[in-house]
């Protein structure tokens, strides 16, 4: 998982370095447009279709998880789909299903694609304050998706190719249309990507219709607004540096009038709504602890109240990732005599007793964490490599499963799930979760390799056509390579 701590496991590769990677691969698509294959089929030349719409997300969602870290941890994950479904239950019904995720970056981002993939930065739920003020730029997000924004500029934009407009919204949002990234997208492609830009219409309407989302959701409407002043005041203290999010979003200071104007005439009990932060606390402490500037997390963590349990909790998680033993295991155990019922302390707990060789005192806090939560897959990821370092790779294996059901793209359970296989001679499965592994992890010499073992491996017809879907995996994947 990415989550995992550093020294675990080989690591994905880090966001700046996936995001120039993004950007090369779009100055690529650029001096190449014309040699496109022609498998790629070509919009313009009967409209854009929902057809379309659905492929081109689904290869910008290829395209991003191959290049960028996601935050796999369903303390974050599910906590962010939950307010996109919430939000979206008070959409019409859509041509397509939304898919949402989270990149493991602290800039102050979030986007919705064509086709309806959403993904949100980490940066975005540990700047916010509130979570009616994270509901209030995913409802916004979702307001351009439902609209179909960006399907309207791409129809304008004639004739392109599916792979070459995959590559320019990247460059878009993540700040390729602009200053610094259009000059590593090209010139070329970042003309596609500043094309793909919002306008002030599009912005209104994203506004109202958002808006209108969030209020009917039950959220604070104010909330909004506070993420717009954020991101404005993020742009004055970043001077000409203009944030990713604003690239794409233009006018945000007219904006934040108008919208302030239409919430002051709203109904005082719509208005007065209180901020429901519970979880939202829970899931912003994980993230400033495990991803943030750990001297900006250290002081804030410091500064709160001295029953804050959740403070307790951020400061051990931070204090392992720095692999400060001794006050992280001090920390750990303040946290659970603060609040011995929170299922999440007694699962980073025993993440932590584990990676730092206490098999029993782990093995203890982790089965606890399971039956408090058994939905928990990070819990139960590291029960089922600590039952197989026990001896128990047997028990192991329904563990694993279950955690890829939920994670079928993740590199580092396919990588540990391979090795227990290995260890326990079915050598075909072993290589073909390295395989995933690697493929997952970007790595295509090692990709390559452990195909190749798990070819030679494979005996049964069933076998045979797990590597055919491998194979259909890696090709779709290569091509973003």
């Amino acid at each position: 998982m990415t989550t995992l701590l550093r020294n675990e496991t080989p690591r994905r590769c880090a966001f700046w370095r996936g995001a120039r990677g993004i950007l090369a691969f779009v100055l690529a698509l650029a001096l190449t447009i014309q040699g496109v294959a022609p498998a790629w089929a070509f919009l313009g030349l009967g409209g854009f279709t929902i057809k379309d719409e659905v492929e081109l997300g689904r290869k910008f969602d290829v395209l991003i998880k191959s290049r960028m870290p996601l935050v796999e941890d369903p303390e974050v994950k599910v906590y962010v789909q939950d307010i996109v479904a919430r939000l979206l239950e008070q959409a019409p019904p859509q041509p397509f299903d939304f898919k949402t995720n989270v990149l493991l970056h602290n800039s102050l981002n979030a986007f919705a694609s064509p086709g309806g993939f959403i993904f949100v930065h980490t940066g975005l739920v540990m700047q916010m304050d509130h979570e009616a003020e994270v509901a209030g730029v995913l409802a916004h997000e979702l307001a351009h998706a439902t609209q179909r924004h960006i399907a309207g500029r791409i129809e304008k934009m004639q004739t392109t190719s599916i792979l070459s407009m995959a590559g320019a919204l990247a460059g878009a949002f993540l700040g390729g249309g602009s200053g610094k990234g259009a000059a590593m997208a090209g010139s070329i492609a970042a003309g596609q990507s500043a094309m793909l830009n919002y306008s002030r219409v599009d912005e209104t309407e994203a506004d109202e219709i958002g808006l209108r989302y969030l209020i009917a959701a039950g959220f604070r409407p104010e909330g909004m607004v506070g993420a717009f002043e954020k991101i404005r005041k993020k742009q004055w203290a970043m001077g000409t540096d203009i944030p990713s999010y604003l690239s794409t979003h233009p006018a945000v200071n007219e904006r934040i009038n108008s919208l302030s104007a239409r919430i002051a005439a709203l109904p005082a009990d719509i208005r007065s709504r209180p901020n429901d932060d519970a979880r939202f606390l829970r899931v912003r402490t994980i993230c400033r602890a495990r991803y943030g500037d750990p001297a900006v997390s250290e002081r804030l963590f410091a500064d709160a109240p001295a029953g804050d349990c959740l403070a307790q909790l951020g400061k051990a998680i931070l204090f392992s990732r720095q692999n400060r033993v001794a006050e992280a295991t001090a920390a750990f155990d303040k946290a659970l005599q603060c609040s011995p019922k929170d299922q999440l302390i007694w699962r980073e707990a025993g993440r932590f007793h584990y990676t730092k060789g206490d098999k029993g005192r782990a093995a203890a806090m982790l089965q606890r964490a399971t039956l408090m939560n058994p939905d928990d897959y990070m819990a139960l990821f590291f029960y089922a490599r600590l039952l197989a370092d026990s001896g128990q790779p047997q028990k192991s294996y329904q563990y694993f499963d279950e955690v890829l059901r939920r994670l079928p793209e993740d590199a580092e359970v396919h990588y540990y799930y391979g090795r227990v296989l290995g260890a326990s001679g079915q050598p075909f499965k072993a290589y073909l979760h390295l395989a995933y592994s690697s493929l997952y992890s970007n790595d295509k010499h090692k990709t390559e390799s452990f195909e190749e073992q798990a070819r030679a491996q494979a005996r049964t017809p069933e076998e045979m056509a797990e590597l055919e879907r491998f194979a259909a995996t890696y090709q779709e994947r290569k091509a973003f390579w």
